[in-house]
Protein backbone atom coordinates (compact mmCIF):
# COMPACT_ATOMS: atom_id res chain seq x y z
CA UNK A 1 0.00 0.00 0.00
CA UNK A 2 2.95 2.19 -0.17
CA UNK A 3 1.14 3.60 -3.11
CA UNK A 4 -1.59 5.35 -1.65
CA UNK A 5 -1.39 9.18 -1.89
CA UNK A 6 -0.87 10.91 1.44
CA UNK A 7 -2.62 14.33 2.14
CA UNK A 8 -0.48 16.52 4.77
CA UNK A 9 -2.07 17.61 7.25
CA UNK A 10 -4.03 21.01 7.65
CA UNK A 11 -6.66 23.17 9.59
CA UNK A 12 -10.12 23.85 8.68
CA UNK A 13 -12.35 26.52 9.40
CA UNK A 14 -15.61 24.82 11.00
CA UNK A 15 -18.21 25.80 12.93
CA UNK A 16 -16.24 28.63 14.25
CA UNK A 17 -13.62 26.14 15.44
CA UNK A 18 -10.33 25.16 13.49
CA UNK A 19 -10.62 21.74 12.89
CA UNK A 20 -7.29 19.94 12.29
CA UNK A 21 -7.22 17.33 9.31
CA UNK A 22 -5.48 14.78 6.79
CA UNK A 23 -6.05 11.96 3.87
CA UNK A 24 -5.15 9.54 2.40
CA UNK A 25 -6.22 8.57 -1.26
CA UNK A 26 -7.08 10.30 -4.48
CA UNK A 27 -9.18 13.50 -3.78
CA UNK A 28 -10.90 12.51 -6.63
CA UNK A 29 -12.51 9.11 -4.90
CA UNK A 30 -15.96 8.92 -2.69
CA UNK A 31 -15.02 10.52 0.63
CA UNK A 32 -15.17 8.26 3.95
CA UNK A 33 -15.21 10.62 7.11
CA UNK A 34 -13.31 8.62 10.33
CA UNK A 35 -14.32 10.08 13.52
CA UNK A 36 -12.42 8.97 16.67
CA UNK A 37 -14.13 8.12 19.91
CA UNK A 38 -13.70 10.37 23.66
CA UNK A 39 -10.07 11.48 24.10
CA UNK A 40 -8.47 9.82 21.27
CA UNK A 41 -6.74 12.13 18.15
CA UNK A 42 -6.68 11.21 14.63
CA UNK A 43 -3.70 9.19 14.60
CA UNK A 44 -5.66 6.72 16.41
CA UNK A 45 -6.67 6.20 12.99
CA UNK A 46 -3.80 4.05 12.44
CA UNK A 47 -1.91 5.16 9.01
CA UNK A 48 -2.06 1.61 7.96
CA UNK A 49 -5.67 1.14 8.51
CA UNK A 50 -6.80 4.49 6.65
CA UNK A 51 -4.16 3.15 3.73
CA UNK A 52 -5.94 -0.07 3.99
CA UNK A 53 -9.64 1.54 3.32
CA UNK A 54 -8.07 4.02 0.75
CA UNK A 55 -7.13 1.08 -1.34
CA UNK A 56 -10.35 0.15 -2.42
CA UNK A 57 -10.59 3.87 -4.39
CA UNK A 58 -11.89 5.96 -1.12
CA UNK A 59 -10.88 9.30 0.03
CA UNK A 60 -10.09 8.63 3.39
CA UNK A 61 -10.29 11.85 5.96
CA UNK A 62 -9.45 11.76 9.40
CA UNK A 63 -9.35 14.60 12.08
CA UNK A 64 -9.32 15.78 15.49
CA UNK A 65 -12.49 16.47 17.41
CA UNK A 66 -12.74 19.87 19.11
CA UNK A 67 -11.03 19.89 22.58
CA UNK A 68 -8.36 17.56 21.35
CA UNK A 69 -5.46 17.37 19.37
CA UNK A 70 -4.22 20.08 17.47
CA UNK A 71 -8.56 21.03 16.77
CA UNK A 72 -9.32 23.79 18.83
CA UNK A 73 -9.58 23.33 22.65
CA UNK A 74 -12.61 25.22 24.46
CA UNK A 75 -10.27 26.67 27.34
CA UNK A 76 -12.95 29.53 28.01
CA UNK A 77 -15.90 26.96 28.75
CA UNK A 78 -16.16 24.94 32.32
CA UNK A 79 -14.62 21.68 33.19
CA UNK A 80 -16.82 19.29 34.70
CA UNK A 81 -15.24 18.12 37.91
CA UNK A 82 -15.24 13.88 39.45
CA UNK A 83 -18.50 15.32 41.67
CA UNK A 84 -20.32 15.92 38.41
CA UNK A 85 -20.16 12.51 37.16
CA UNK A 86 -20.42 10.32 40.06
CA UNK A 87 -23.56 12.68 40.78
CA UNK A 88 -24.70 11.46 37.28
CA UNK A 89 -23.97 8.25 38.07
CA UNK A 90 -25.51 7.71 41.14
CA UNK A 91 -28.82 10.02 40.90
CA UNK A 92 -28.61 10.26 37.31
CA UNK A 93 -28.02 13.95 37.35
CA UNK A 94 -27.33 16.49 34.32
CA UNK A 95 -23.72 17.19 34.55
CA UNK A 96 -24.60 21.00 32.84
CA UNK A 97 -22.05 20.41 29.72
CA UNK A 98 -20.98 23.13 27.70
CA UNK A 99 -21.30 21.48 24.49
CA UNK A 100 -23.42 18.35 23.19
CA UNK A 101 -22.95 15.91 20.61
CA UNK A 102 -24.53 17.41 18.18
CA UNK A 103 -22.07 20.35 17.90
CA UNK A 104 -19.56 17.78 17.49
CA UNK A 105 -21.31 16.80 14.66
CA UNK A 106 -21.81 19.85 13.63
CA UNK A 107 -18.45 20.16 13.58
CA UNK A 108 -17.96 17.57 11.16
CA UNK A 109 -20.42 18.88 9.31
CA UNK A 110 -18.93 22.04 8.93
CA UNK A 111 -15.51 20.32 7.99
CA UNK A 112 -17.40 18.74 4.90
CA UNK A 113 -18.09 22.21 3.75
CA UNK A 114 -14.91 23.14 4.15
CA UNK A 115 -13.56 20.74 2.13
CA UNK A 116 -16.49 21.38 -0.49
CA UNK A 117 -17.88 17.35 0.24
CA UNK A 118 -21.47 17.34 -0.77
CA UNK A 119 -22.07 13.73 1.14
CA UNK A 120 -19.95 11.29 2.48
CA UNK A 121 -19.71 7.49 4.11
CA UNK A 122 -19.30 8.03 7.65
CA UNK A 123 -17.39 5.74 9.87
CA UNK A 124 -17.18 6.61 13.94
CA UNK A 125 -15.88 4.83 16.65
CA UNK A 126 -17.47 4.66 20.19
CA UNK A 127 -18.02 8.42 20.60
CA UNK A 128 -17.38 8.88 16.81
CA UNK A 129 -20.50 6.42 16.32
CA UNK A 130 -22.33 8.47 18.10
CA UNK A 131 -21.10 11.62 16.52
CA UNK A 132 -21.85 9.69 13.13
CA UNK A 133 -25.65 9.07 13.84
CA UNK A 134 -26.39 12.88 15.04
CA UNK A 135 -24.74 13.31 11.48
CA UNK A 136 -26.99 11.01 10.09
CA UNK A 137 -30.18 11.87 11.79
CA UNK A 138 -29.59 15.49 11.36
CA UNK A 139 -28.48 15.85 7.73
CA UNK A 140 -29.61 12.26 6.45
CA UNK A 141 -29.15 13.80 2.57
CA UNK A 142 -25.31 14.43 3.55
CA UNK A 143 -24.65 10.95 4.45
CA UNK A 144 -23.62 7.94 1.84
CA UNK A 145 -23.02 5.39 4.13
CA UNK A 146 -23.05 4.86 7.97
CA UNK A 147 -20.60 2.58 10.38
CA UNK A 148 -20.85 2.74 13.76
CA UNK A 149 -18.48 1.07 15.52
CA UNK A 150 -18.42 0.08 19.34
CA UNK A 151 -21.36 2.18 19.95
CA UNK A 152 -24.33 2.74 21.45
CA UNK A 153 -27.48 4.79 21.24
CA UNK A 154 -27.96 7.07 24.14
CA UNK A 155 -30.52 4.53 25.54
CA UNK A 156 -30.11 4.96 29.47
CA UNK A 157 -31.38 1.75 29.99
CA UNK A 158 -29.10 -0.67 28.32
CA UNK A 159 -26.04 -2.19 30.02
CA UNK A 160 -23.21 -0.29 31.34
CA UNK A 161 -18.66 -0.39 31.16
CA UNK A 162 -17.58 -2.86 33.88
CA UNK A 163 -17.13 -1.93 36.76
CA UNK A 164 -13.20 -2.11 36.92
CA UNK A 165 -13.45 -0.50 33.42
CA UNK A 166 -14.83 2.75 35.01
CA UNK A 167 -13.13 2.76 37.81
CA UNK A 168 -9.77 2.99 35.63
CA UNK A 169 -10.74 5.33 33.09
CA UNK A 170 -11.99 8.00 36.08
CA UNK A 171 -8.62 7.73 37.89
CA UNK A 172 -6.16 10.80 37.04
CA UNK A 173 -3.53 9.96 34.66
CA UNK A 174 -0.21 10.25 36.15
CA UNK A 175 1.73 13.81 34.80
CA UNK A 176 5.55 12.17 34.96
CA UNK A 177 5.73 10.89 31.40
CA UNK A 178 6.89 7.15 31.95
CA UNK A 179 4.08 6.79 34.42
CA UNK A 180 1.51 8.44 32.27
CA UNK A 181 2.72 5.98 29.54
CA UNK A 182 2.48 3.31 31.89
CA UNK A 183 -1.19 3.74 33.39
CA UNK A 184 -2.18 4.50 29.98
CA UNK A 185 -0.99 0.82 28.50
CA UNK A 186 -2.66 -0.99 31.02
CA UNK A 187 -6.22 0.80 30.09
CA UNK A 188 -5.89 0.06 26.49
CA UNK A 189 -4.90 -3.41 27.26
CA UNK A 190 -7.98 -3.22 29.59
CA UNK A 191 -9.94 -2.24 26.58
CA UNK A 192 -8.40 -4.07 24.43
CA UNK A 193 -8.88 -7.93 26.01
CA UNK A 194 -7.30 -10.88 26.17
CA UNK A 195 -8.39 -12.61 23.13
CA UNK A 196 -6.13 -10.77 20.19
CA UNK A 197 -2.30 -9.94 21.08
CA UNK A 198 -1.60 -7.06 22.29
CA UNK A 199 0.89 -4.86 20.82
CA UNK A 200 2.38 -3.15 23.29
CA UNK A 201 5.13 -1.44 21.17
CA UNK A 202 2.56 -0.04 18.76
CA UNK A 203 0.50 1.08 21.35
CA UNK A 204 3.19 3.10 23.50
CA UNK A 205 3.83 4.69 20.54
CA UNK A 206 0.84 6.31 20.05
CA UNK A 207 0.24 7.28 23.60
CA UNK A 208 3.76 9.16 23.57
CA UNK A 209 3.08 10.74 20.07
CA UNK A 210 -0.71 11.61 21.48
CA UNK A 211 1.16 13.18 24.92
CA UNK A 212 3.67 14.86 22.68
CA UNK A 213 0.82 16.59 20.26
CA UNK A 214 -2.07 17.54 21.89
CA UNK A 215 -2.96 16.29 25.68
CA UNK A 216 -6.23 17.85 26.87
CA UNK A 217 -7.68 16.12 30.02
CA UNK A 218 -9.89 19.20 30.51
CA UNK A 219 -11.61 18.59 27.24
CA UNK A 220 -11.84 14.87 27.53
CA UNK A 221 -13.94 15.60 30.62
CA UNK A 222 -16.14 18.18 28.00
CA UNK A 223 -16.55 15.22 25.78
CA UNK A 224 -17.55 12.70 28.31
CA UNK A 225 -19.88 15.14 29.54
CA UNK A 226 -21.37 16.01 25.91
CA UNK A 227 -21.68 12.09 25.66
CA UNK A 228 -23.88 12.07 29.19
CA UNK A 229 -25.85 14.81 28.66
CA UNK A 230 -26.46 14.18 24.53
CA UNK A 231 -30.41 12.48 24.62
CA UNK A 232 -31.31 9.23 23.70
CA UNK A 233 -31.08 8.51 19.63
CA UNK A 234 -32.91 5.60 19.27
CA UNK A 235 -36.56 7.35 18.07
CA UNK A 236 -34.71 9.40 15.25
CA UNK A 237 -32.64 6.01 14.42
CA UNK A 238 -35.60 4.74 13.62
CA UNK A 239 -36.71 7.18 10.98
CA UNK A 240 -32.91 6.36 9.04
CA UNK A 241 -32.90 5.20 5.10
CA UNK A 242 -29.44 4.94 4.67
CA UNK A 243 -27.03 1.74 4.31
CA UNK A 244 -25.89 1.22 8.02
CA UNK A 245 -23.49 -0.79 9.61
CA UNK A 246 -22.74 -2.10 12.72
CA UNK A 247 -19.52 -3.35 14.33
CA UNK A 248 -19.51 -4.62 17.67
CA UNK A 249 -16.95 -6.74 19.81
CA UNK A 250 -18.64 -9.39 21.98
CA UNK A 251 -15.85 -8.80 24.60
CA UNK A 252 -16.44 -5.08 24.95
CA UNK A 253 -15.43 -3.86 28.68
CA UNK A 254 -16.58 -0.15 28.08
CA UNK A 255 -19.59 -0.24 25.74
CA UNK A 256 -21.09 -3.79 25.81
CA UNK A 257 -22.40 -5.58 23.17
CA UNK A 258 -26.17 -5.14 23.43
CA UNK A 259 -25.39 -1.73 22.62
CA UNK A 260 -23.97 -2.57 19.68
CA UNK A 261 -27.02 -4.87 19.24
CA UNK A 262 -29.68 -1.76 20.11
CA UNK A 263 -28.21 0.26 17.77
CA UNK A 264 -28.83 -2.20 14.58
CA UNK A 265 -32.29 -2.95 16.19
CA UNK A 266 -32.82 0.92 16.02
CA UNK A 267 -31.93 1.74 12.27
CA UNK A 268 -34.18 0.18 9.38
CA UNK A 269 -31.92 -3.14 7.42
CA UNK A 270 -28.73 -2.09 9.36
CA UNK A 271 -26.70 -4.92 8.86
CA UNK A 272 -24.77 -5.88 12.59
CA UNK A 273 -21.66 -7.84 12.43
CA UNK A 274 -20.50 -9.05 16.81
CA UNK A 275 -16.85 -9.81 16.18
CA UNK A 276 -15.77 -12.63 18.57
CA UNK A 277 -13.27 -11.85 21.08
CA UNK A 278 -12.75 -7.89 19.78
CA UNK A 279 -12.83 -5.43 22.85
CA UNK A 280 -12.75 -1.78 22.81
CA UNK A 281 -9.92 -1.29 20.59
CA UNK A 282 -9.36 -2.57 16.84
CA UNK A 283 -7.25 -5.38 16.86
CA UNK A 284 -4.65 -5.36 13.55
CA UNK A 285 -5.27 -8.93 13.19
CA UNK A 286 -9.41 -7.56 12.26
CA UNK A 287 -8.50 -4.55 10.15
CA UNK A 288 -8.93 -6.68 6.72
CA UNK A 289 -12.27 -8.00 7.62
CA UNK A 290 -13.54 -4.53 8.84
CA UNK A 291 -12.18 -2.67 6.27
CA UNK A 292 -14.10 -5.44 3.84
CA UNK A 293 -16.93 -4.97 5.48
CA UNK A 294 -17.06 -0.90 5.31
CA UNK A 295 -16.39 -1.12 1.63
CA UNK A 296 -19.06 -3.23 0.97
CA UNK A 297 -21.55 -1.01 2.86
CA UNK A 298 -19.90 2.05 1.31
CA UNK A 299 -20.94 0.15 -2.48
CA UNK A 300 -24.75 -0.67 -1.32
Amino acid sequence: MDNIQYNASQQASSNGLHIHYDSFGRQSDPAILLIMGLGTQMIHWSDDFCKLIASHNLHVIRFDNRDIGKSTWLTDYPVPNLWDFLGNSLFSRKINAPYLLDDMANDTLGLMDALSISHAHLVGASMGGMIAQCIAIKAPDRVKSLTSIMSTTGDRSLPRARAKVSAKLLKPAPKQLDEYVKHNLKVWELLHGPHFTFDASRIEQVIRYSRERGFNPAGVARQLAAIIDSPDRTTNLRQLDLPSLIIHGDDDPLVPVECGIATAEAIPNAKLQILKGMGHTLPTQLWQQIVEDINLISKR
